[in-house]
């Protein structure tokens, strides 16, 4: 796949010249879903019995999240990338 890039030029009072470009399909597994407080996510080894944890909040490659049969302070810290979309 070619490479095609674009630039944009910000004017302002640094001047500044940004590449954009379009990424393979490979490079983009690191690319991590967006995960909002509230929605619910499913573990990477996640057993089918079990039902997806409702996110309470995702910072700095870590979300806290939780079961709703836990009760509302009881929660557990999981790193993102091993949390996927319900």
């Amino acid at each position: 796949m070619p490479k095609i890039s674009s630039k944009l030029l910000f004017r302002g009072e640094n001047s500044r010249k940004r590449n954009l470009r379009i990424i393979s399909k490979k490079s983009t597994k690191k690319i991590l879903d967006l995960l909002p407080p509230g929605s619910f996510a499913k573990l990477d080894d996640q057993p089918n019995d079990l039902p997806p944890f409702q996110v309470i909040n995702c910072k700095g490659g870590r979300c806290l999240v939780r079961q709703q049969s836990w009760g509302k302070y009881v929660h557990w810290e999981v790193e993102h990338h091993r949390l996927k979309s319900a």
